[in-house]
């Protein structure tokens, strides 16, 4: 087995070297992993056709695109992320320079996942390399083709001493999660994550975990259920099901329930034919203990209203819809992670939040109605990681909106400058001159202390509130300043 330590220490040195400090060496280090997909795309897509079966059109968008973006990003903005951000001062240190510097943590580790193995594993990459970090990088060991082509160009592409790549199992990643980190990053399961941030708590290390869980989608009797069921069920069969965000049950009246399986019936032989098994557009579950775990789902819960076909030497699971489904059921006890959904009855809108509270906090909700009040009160009596309405999944394609969960479904976040903000540690600066300026505003700090003092020092750091002057108050302002400057300069030259 592969020495971790020698690992961890040979990536220790490279950061303490100074290496991943500077600018140039991580737009270079980002440069290349933008080659990497450039030069290996269909490459990458042969592996995760055979790791998941899934079609050019999602492994292209989904997988590569939306990762070169990621890359894109960084290398646009890379330049104004890493410059020191300059804060509001106190009158005691208005003379002063004060600043927050950003500065890379040291060695961190990426745990990626297996249902989207290339996006998941080298996005937060990206980020670690912007903010100046050495990362331990470790691919799913279940999606094996992509594992090997990870392993294989990550160490072509990317420096070997500062981004070593370690592959394994489960006791791989156990004995990695033994070591010393500077901040980890883990994709997967809630159950993993808990054995993580165990091992993080060890050395106090912070983490980001992003993870999961069941994600709601309330769909109101008034809404447009064409649209609705078409942007619901595209949200759920994207990778079969296998997403985090996928909507993992609908919340809605029973009337609602018969136009959604209306609609869905004939969007779903748009989409897939007859014979959906046969359609190039549609995945396979990644391995036969999560098929028979999602079979077993299916045939202790509710009734089947559409769907339900299987074929396990294919690792097939046609789309499924549950109707007359139980809280109690089996399904409604763990995320789904397949192409099946449950459909719940509620009479309002207030029932479906109840409902969703009642619950742990999952990473997206979703709501679909044709009334802003109604989305606006979803979106603000509940709790998740994100939450879009009358759309799925689409809030990850922003670059701007932190992607992230909440209580069970994760804790910190990522995508874009938030990639960056996650690997970045944010020190306080303050440089100070030894002027006599400074000592005179500041010398009520020094013994012997007296009432005039504490006065002093309760001046000096008393709070005010900020005066806020119209746009057009600081440009009248501002004209009235040139102009004095511009009669005295005239003065001056005419004397």
């Amino acid at each position: 087995m592969t020495n971790f330590s020698q690992v961890v220490e040979r990536a220790r040195e490279a950061f303490r070297s100074g290496r991943t400090r500077n600018v140039e060496f991580r737009r270079n280090q980002l440069r290349s992993l933008r080659r990497l997909l450039d030069e290996n795309q269909l490459d990458i897509l042969d592996a995760l056709y055979a790791d998941l079966h899934k079609s050019k059109h999602e492994a292209t968008i989904l997988e590569i695109n939306t990762l070169r973006a990621e890359v894109d990003v960084a290398l646009f903005n890379l330049d104004d992320w890493v410059k020191p951000q300059k804060v509001s001062k106190t009158i005691p240190t208005i003379m002063e320079s004060v600043y927050i510097q950003y500065e890379p943590y040291g060695v961190a580790l990426v745990l990626g996942a297996w249902n989207y193995p290339v996006n998941l594993l080298l996005t937060p990459v990206v980020g670690a390399i912007a903010a100046g970090n050495c990362c331990i990088i470790k691919p799913s060991e279940v999606s094996r083709s992509t594992e090997r082509l990870m392993a294989q160009l990550i160490s072509k592409y990317l420096d070997q001493d500062c981004f070593p790549v370690v592959c394994g199992g489960p006791e791989v990643a156990g004995e990695l999660l033994k070591e010393r980190f500077d901040y980890i990053f883990y994709t997967g399961s809630t159950t993993v994550g808990r054995i993580v941030r165990e091992a993080a708590n060890k050395y106090l290390t912070p983490c980001t975990l992003e993870m999961g869980g069941k994600s709601p989608a309330y769909v109101d009797d008034d809404c447009d259920f064409s649209i609705a069921t078409k942007r619901l069920l595209w949200g759920k069969l994207v990778n079969v099901g296998q997403t985090c965000v996928a909507p993992d049950y609908i919340l809605c009246s029973k009337s609602a329930q018969e136009r959604i399986l209306e609609e869905a019936e004939n969007i779903l032989f748009q989409w897939y034919g007859d014979d959906p098994r046969s359609s190039p557009d549609l995945g396979r579950i990644v391995n036969r203990k999560h098929f028979d775990r999602i079979m077993k789902l299916v045939q202790s819960s509710g009734e089947i209203a559409f769907g339900g076909e299987s074929f396990e030497d294919d690792l097939f699971i046609a789309p499924t819809l549950l109707i007359n489904v139980k809280p109690s059921d089996p399904i409604m006890q763990e995320e789904i992670f397949g192409p099946v959904l449950p459909i719940l009855n509620v009479d309002s809108v207030d029932e479906a939040i109840a409902f969703i509270n009642d619950r742990e906090k999952p990473l997206a909700l979703y709501c679909f109605s044709r009334s802003e009040k109604v989305c606006k009160k979803v979106i603000g009596r509940t709790s998740s990681g994100g939450a879009v309405c009358n759309d799925t999944f689409i809030h990850l394609s922003v670059e701007t909106l932190p992607f992230g969960g909440v209580g069970n479904s994760g804790m910190g976040n990522y995508h874009g400058k938030f990639s960056f903000d996650t690997f970045s540690h944010k020190k306080a600066c303050l440089i100070r001159a030894f002027s006599m300026f400074g000592e005179r505003i500041a010398r009520a700090r020094y013994p012997p202390y007296t009432e005039a003092k504490i006065k002093e020092a309760d001046f000096l750091l008393k709070k005010r509130k900020p005066i806020k002057l119209p746009s057009t108050c600081i440009m009248y302002l501002v004209v009235f300043a040139l102009g004095v400057l511009a009669a005295y300069m005239f003065i001056s030259y005419s004397k």
